[in-house]
């Protein structure tokens, strides 16, 4: 194997070690989903039946103090809608909605990295293959078509060394890109199931105030004479 390895001469050794490099990046980004994505990490338990058990009661600062308690993806999204509590369930269903858009956005930014890693470590193993093809005719061009077939083939296998190698990288960088977002998709599905329930009693509550209203100015003319009484 080492064999194979060295008999790819300057460029295929750096194109190894780039796919090394991606590998070891892609290992890491691994490392980093399994302790990002596991549920007490997102979900943790009791922090949805909590708020909802403070809300039906009326304590508001219970409930975000059970949030803050136990930080997570659902402990930010309660907290975003439990800070329009007072603008009634619109408004509070509006906060939810873009916290959990931005969550879902933060858990697949590092898993698109994989996507990346997918994506590139075939075409670094195909431009090895390339280089080294370039380098098995040049000696058929120099030697003015004295190489034989066998030298022809000993340069092209060494070539696609580097294809295998990316090939390597890139089938189980995108096989775990594709589990992660299904993993990311079904964690922010629950996420928004659980976020409904336990903040679902402010359905129940009327509006306390609305937002800043610009009351309308009156029409009668300042300091007017009442009208007289109807005879």
């Amino acid at each position: 194997m080492i064999d194979i390895i060295l008999s790819g001469g300057v460029v295929g050794i750096f194109i190894l070690l780039v796919l090394f490099s991606l590998s070891v990046a892609a290992a890491y980004l691994l490392f980093d989903q399994i302790m990002t994505l596991r549920r007490t990490e997102v979900l943790p338990d009791g922090v949805s039946d909590a708020v909802r058990q403070a809300l039906l009661t009326g304590r508001i600062a219970e409930a975000d103090a059970a949030c803050r308690r136990a930080p997570s993806v659902l402990s930010v999204v309660l907290l975003s809608g439990l800070s329009e509590y007072e603008f009634g369930w619109s408004e509070v269903e509006k906060a939810m909605e873009d916290s959990l858009a931005g969550q879902a956005s933060r858990l697949m930014r590092r898993i698109e990295y994989l996507s990346v890693i997918g994506n590139i470590a075939p075409m670094v193993g195909l431009l090895g293959t390339v280089t080294g093809m370039i380098f098995a005719f040049q000696q058929v061009a120099s030697t003015r078509g004295a190489a034989g077939a066998g030298d022809l083939a000993e340069g092209i296998y060494q070539a696609l060394i580097t294809t295998v190698g990316g090939l390597i990288v890139a089938i189980p960088s995108l096989a775990i890109y594709a589990v992660c977002r299904n993993r990311v998709d079904s964690l922010i599905a629950e996420v928004a199931y659980q976020s409904q329930h336990a903040l679902s009693p402010i359905k129940r509550r009327p509006v306390a105030r609305a937002r800043a209203v610009t009351p309308k100015p009156s029409t009668s003319p300042p300091n007017s004479p009442p009208s007289p009484p109807p005879k």
